[in-house]
C-alpha cells in the first residue's frame, strides 16, 4: 500500500509538472507568472496528498508516503523495527515506480529539459538556502501532524491541514528547494533524471526537521509521545501501529470512530 501511495504521488507530481511547463501544454502558454505556476501546482498537489491519504490504502497504511515521516513514528515508538524497514525500502521503490509509470503514459514528455522529471535541486540561494528551506518545513509539517493528529476537535482535519501545507510550500518555498521533504519523491525524479544535485540536501535536511519536530513535541508534553502512526484515525480499518500514550497513566481514544484499541 506504501508503495502505491508513493507510486501514485509520483506519478501525478510528474504529471502535474509536464501540464504546467512542458512549453507544448496549453496550459504553460496560459499561466506566465512563475507564483501562479506554482501556486496552481501547489493546489494540485496538495488536492493530491489529501486523495491519496483518504483513499482505502491511505486509511490502512497510515498515509506515509514518506520515509522519513515513518522514521520519525518509529523514533517515537509507534512502529516496529521491521515495519518501519518495509514501509522505507517500499516508499522509495514505489517513487521510482511513479516516475516511470508517468514518463510510460506521457511518452517521456517528462523528460523534456523543462519539465525534467520534476527533480527538486537547490534554487535561488543555492544549497545553504536549499537545505534551510527543507529543514524548516519538514519540522513544521511533522509539528502539525503531530498536533493535529493528537487533538480530538482536530484529528479528523489532518489530512486537509497536511494538503494545505503542501499546497502552501510549493508556492513560497519551492524557489529555495524545490520542496520536498520527501527523500523518496527527490530519488524519484533523480534516478529517471540522472541529477542528483545537492541530493544529500533532501536526505538530511528532512529527516532532521521532522526528528527535531517530534523531540519538541515530546518536550511539550512532558515525554508523552503521540497516540498512533496514521494521518487519519477516524476508521475501523486494521492497524498495525502501536496505540496509546506512551508514559501516559491511561489509553485515551482521540476519536469515537476509532475501533482499533
Amino acid at each position: 500500500m506504501e508503495a502505491g501511495e508513493s507510486a501514485s504521488y509520483m506519478f501525478l507530481v510528474c504529471t502535474f509538472a509536464t501540464l504546467l511547463l512542458h512549453p507544448i501544454s496549453p496550459v504553460s502558454h496560459l499561466i506566465h507568472s512563475g507564483l501562479y505556476r506554482r501556486a496552481l501546482m501547489g493546489l494540485l498537489v496538495g488536492s493530491a496528498v489529501i486523495a491519496i491519504v483518504l483513499t482505502p490504502w491511505g486509511k490502512q497504511s497510515g498515509g506515509h508516503f514518506n520515509p522519513v515521516i515513518t522514521l520519525t513514528f518509529y523514533r517515537l515508538g509507534k512502529l516496529s523495527f521491521w515495519d518501519m524497514l518495509f514501509y522505507v525500502v517500499s516508499q522509495f521503490m514505489g517513487a521510482i515506480i511513479g516516475v516511470g509509470l508517468a514518463a510510460y503514459a506521457l511518452r517521456d514528455a517528462p523528460g523534456n529539459p523543462s519539465v525534467h522529471y520534476a527533480v527538486t535541486t537547490p534554487g535561488v540561494f543555492g544549497n545553504v538556502g536549499a537545505f534551510t528551506g527543507e529543514l524548516a518545513i519538514s519540522y513544521i509539517l511533522m509539528t502539525a501532524i503531530l498536533v493535529a493528529s493528537n487533538c480530538e476537535t482536530l484529528a479528523r482535519f489532518t489530512p486537509y491541514l497536511v494538503g494545505a501545507l503542501y499546497t502552501t510550500f510549493i508556492t513560497f518555498e519551492s524557489p529555495l528547494s524545490g520542496m520536498s521533504m520527501n527523500p523518496a519523491r527527490t530519488l524519484g525524479s533523480a534516478f529517471r533524471a540522472s541529477c542528483w544535485q545537492g541530493f544529500w540536501i533532501y536526505l538530511l535536511a528532512p529527516t532532521l526537521g521532522m526528528l527535531v519536530g517530534a523531540e519538541v513535541f515530546l518536550w511539550a508534553r512532558g515525554g508523552i509521545g503521540p497516540y498512533c502512526g496514521k494521518l487519519d484515525h477516524d476508521d475501523g480499518k486494521r492497524c498495525i501501529f502501536r496505540h496509546g500514550y506512551a508514559g501516559s497513566k491511561s489509553r485515551i481514544l482521540i476519536s469515537s470512530g476509532n475501533k482499533n484499541e
